[in-house]
C-alpha cells in the first residue's frame, strides 16, 4: 500500500512533532503555518514548506489540521475545502469543543468532504514521541485511509462514533485533566503555607489508590519552578471555558470546571500564559 500525502496545516508544538513521526513513518507531508519560521525547520525532516495552506493540500490525499482554536480551522479550511483533491480527507485534530466541532462537520458536509473528527490526548513529550491517544470519529468507510496516520501521529486509537463524538470526549478528559493540575497546583501552596515540603504530600499518595502518575510530573515542575511549556497555560484557558460553554449549553451547573476556568485565566492575566498550565500554581498564590 503507497503511503498518504499529508498536508499538515499548523506547525506550532503538536503540528510540528506530528508532522515529524508522519515523514519518520515514509509519509511525504506538505507543511503551512500562519507564521512560516515555525514550519521552516521541518525541510530539514524532509517536509515541503509552502506559503499558503491550499499549496500544502495541492496533491495531498489527507488534510491534517492542529490550529489554535475552532474560528482558525475554520478560517483557514473554508478556503482549502474547495481546492482538495478528489477523494481527499480532512482530519482535524485541533481541540475545538463541541459546538465548532460540529460546525466544522457541517463546513465539511456542504463541499462533499469525509470528515474525521480527532482531537489527540498527550502534550509535547508524547507527540515527539508518537505516543498521543487519538481519540478518533469518522466514517467508517474512509477509516482504512487515515489510519496510517493515527499510527503515525499515536500508540493507540481509540473510535468512539462516526461525526463529532470524539471532540466531546476530549472536553470529559480535559476537565479532569484541567481540575487535577489546577487541585496540585493549590494543594502545593496550601503545604508550603503550612511550612511542610510539598513533597511530603506525594509520598503520602505513592503507590496506594490516590497516586496519579501525572501529579508527579506536574508537581516536578511546580516544585523546580520550571515552567518550559509542554502545554500553555493560555491555550489551557481556552479548553478550559470549552468545557464550561458546553456544560452550559447542556443545561449542567459545574462548579469545579468554572473555578478552574476562572484560575486558568487568572494565571494568563499574571503573565504566565505562555509557560506551562502548572504555573496555575501562582493563581493560588496570589489573593
Amino acid at each position: 500500500m503507497t503511503e498518504p500525502t499529508v498536508a499538515v496545516l499548523g506547525t506550532g508544538i503538536m503540528g510540528a512533532a506530528m508532522a515529524r513521526n508522519l515523514l519518520r513513518a515514509g509519509m511525504a507531508v506538505r507543511v503551512w503555518d500562519r507564521t512560516r519560521p515555525k514550519a521552516e525547520p521541518l525541510a530539514a525532516d524532509g517536509a515541503m514548506v509552502c506559503d499558503e495552506p491550499g499549496e500544502a493540500a495541492a496533491g495531498a490525499q489527507i488534510v491534517l489540521t492542529i490550529l489554535y482554536d475552532g474560528h482558525a480551522v475554520e478560517e483557514v479550511m473554508a478556503g482549502v475545502l474547495p481546492a482538495m483533491e478528489e477523494n481527499a480527507v480532512w482530519v482535524q485534530t485541533s481541540t475545538v469543543g463541541a459546538a465548532a466541532a460540529d460546525a466544522l462537520a457541517e463546513l465539511a458536509r456542504r463541499h462533499e468532504v469525509p470528515f474525521f473528527d480527532a482531537p489527540v490526548l498527550g502534550t509535547r513529550q508524547p507527540a515527539e514521541k508518537g505516543e498521543l491517544t487519538v481519540l478518533a470519529a469518522g466514517p467508517t468507510a474512509s477509516r482504512e485511509a487515515v489510519q496510517p496516520v493515527f499510527d503515525a501521529i499515536g500508540s493507540r486509537t481509540i473510535w468512539v462514533g462516526e461525526t463529532t463524538e470524539a471532540s466531546r470526549l476530549k472536553l470529559v478528559v480535559n476537565d479532569w485533566v484541567l481540575a487535577l493540575t489546577a487541585s496540585l497546583g493549590e494543594i502545593i501552596a496550601l503545604a508550603e503555607a503550612f511550612d511542610l515540603d510539598p513533597r511530603l504530600f506525594l509520598e503520602a499518595i505513592a503507590g496506594g489508590p490516590l497516586d496519579v502518575a501525572y501529579a508527579h510530573a506536574k508537581a516536578a515542575l511546580i516544585l523546580s519552578r520550571d515552567f518550559t511549556p509542554s502545554f500553555k497555560a493560555e491555550t489551557a484557558a481556552k479548553d478550559a471555558a470549552l468545557v464550561t460553554e458546553a456544560a452550559r449549553a447542556a443545561d449542567l451547573s459545574l462548579l469545579v470546571a468554572e473555578a478552574v476556568r476562572e484560575q486558568l485565566q487568572k494565571t494568563v492575566r499574571l503573565g504566565h500564559g505562555e509557560q506551562d498550565m502548572a504555573a496555575v500554581y501562582y493563581a493560588a498564590r496570589s489573593s
